[in-house]
């Protein structure tokens, strides 16, 4: 894995080795800009800075998603996301038990619902929806 690196205007710059970066840090000339994933953030201006493209690539999963960030062909950073889409199930389960218990018992009161039925263009499962959110999260 590789340490991510900005520059003193938090423009991004290419990742380093987490040697160099423990070089950097102990002799000032970077501070720890985020913890997860581990980024610095140099002190000093860099006059003319060197980058090269990444790639971000996803692969993506029922319970848990991959994410890596690549160079070429080696793997610069990678990670998994795990999402909570059977946690979102369950509450909606729990949620229509809970509706029909109470029209099981017949419970007064309550303002009836119909019309709404109909779901807009572009719609997705609430669990479908939990998972495209994570992964639009992270690509940010």
């Amino acid at each position: 894995m590789r340490v991510f690196v900005l520059n003193k205007n938090r423009q991004p710059l290419d990742p380093c080795k987490p040697v160099r970066a423990r070089i950097l840090l102990s002799s000032g000339k970077a501070k720890v800009y985020r913890r997860y994933p581990f980024t610095i953030i140099l002190t000093e201006e860099i006059k003319q800075p060197i980058t090269h493209n990444h790639q971000l690539k996803i692969d993506p999963g029922a319970k848990t998603s991959g994410l890596a960030i690549i160079q070429g062909k080696r793997v610069i950073w990678g990670a998994e996301l795990t999402h909570r889409g059977f946690q979102i199930r369950d509450s909606l389960i729990s949620r229509r038990q809970l509706r029909r218990s109470r029209r099981n018992r017949k419970t007064r009161y309550r303002k009836p619902r119909f019309l709404n039925r109909t779901r807009p263009e572009g719609w997705l499962a609430p669990s479908l929806m939990s998972r495209v959110q994570n992964l639009g999260g992270r690509r940010k």
